[in-house]
């Protein structure tokens, strides 16, 4: 298997330059909420037919829905709300598989440290009709879906996450 498409295990950090910066990325099971500021929530979902929702911002990099908290609302809340207006879809079910621990190492965000959660959700999708910043939503099988993420840094963090979901084997 090619080096990059490998998952990061449970506490291994890895590092990434993202936006000029450099960012040390861990993996956390769901059992341990790592120390740092919150920083919202992203869901692999699921539908009935197994697809997985994917969503895009620029109409190039393809992701999952997920953003940041509103108010006080608990991770599982971000994660429904996210869903909702980046997919157009409803969580009808959601499992935390674990968390994301991002430090910034070196650039103008030094020592900032972020968490996100991290969540399987099953969905119902709705009409299209998303918030401004969602350019657009497709559905990919489990077994293409490491090919949509090939060129994003953060690539062992998504393997993972899919291992844990039960959609990839090790």
């Amino acid at each position: 298997m090619d080096p990059k498409m490998r998952a990061v295990k449970e506490y291994e950090e890895f590092q990434v330059e993202t936006g000029g910066q450099d960012v040390l990325v861990t993996w956390f099971p769901s059992r341990y909420v790592p120390e740092g500021k919150r920083h919202g929530s992203a869901g692999i979902c699921v539908t009935d037919n197994d697809e997985i929702v994917l969503i895009t911002q620029d109409g190039k990099n393809w992701g999952f829905p997920g953003g940041r908290p509103e108010g006080d609302e608990s991770w599982e809340e971000t994660l429904r709300r996210e869903v909702r207006e980046e997919a157009c879809a409803e969580v009808r079910d959601a499992r935390l598989l674990g968390f994301g621990r991002s430090e910034c190492i070196r650039g103008h965000e030094k020592g900032l440290v972020l968490v996100r959660s991290i969540w399987w959700a099953r969905v119902q999708l709705n009409e299209w009709t998303p918030e401004p910043a969602t350019l657009a939503r497709k559905l990919v099988s489990p077994g293409r879906i490491l090919r949509e993420f090939e060129s994003d840094v953060l690539l062992p963090f998504q393997h993972r996450a899919l291992i844990v979901a039960g959609l990839l084997k090790v």
